[in-house]
């Protein structure tokens, strides 16, 4: 054999695979490849629309928890408020009744006052009635000398 006519039939082989790689081989590599990318080139979108998506829902969520915070601080102040003003009410309420008992004890006590007076009165003008009869030596009658006797404890 000549090394020309090998050659030349390594070459036209040569060719012949070139022809069926490029035919048959290389359009299905090819089309892996270039799904390969387009499903890298999705994967970083989504990722980044992820992303956002993340940083949109903290930004909602730090807002929702910073109203959250406002709205219980807001009925933590309003709850002391109301619980002042129920002290404030009960202190008021405690005051008025304590007035109205110390009220009605010095009513109380002005009527003792008067009612031992009156005893007193009574008492006193029935000893001095004693006390005359005693000097008298007789008897005083209450009936008749009632307005005497009335008089005698009006005076004392």
């Amino acid at each position: 054999m000549n090394i020309n006519a090998t050659l030349f039939a390594q070459a036209i082989v040569f060719a012949i695979l070139v022809w069926f790689t490029m035919k048959f081989i290389w359009p299905p590599i090819a089309k892996a490849l270039d799904e390969r990318a387009l499903k890298i080139s999705e994967g970083l979108a989504a990722s980044e629309k992820a992303k956002t998506e993340l940083a949109a829902a903290n930004q909602r969520v730090e807002a929702e928890l910073s109203q959250s915070r406002n709205e219980a601080a807001t009925r933590l102040a309003d709850a002391e408020r109301r619980a002042q003003a129920v002290i404030e009410e009960a202190k008021a309420r405690a005051s008025e009744e304590a007035a109205k008992i110390v009220a009605a004890a010095r009513q109380e006590a002005d009527q003792q006052i008067v009612k031992a007076r009156e005893t007193l009165r009574e008492e006193v003008a029935a000893l001095a009635v004693k006390g005359a009869e005693q000097i008298l030596r007789r008897e005083v009658n209450a009936g008749v000398h009632a307005e005497l006797l009335g008089r005698l404890k009006t005076e004392l």
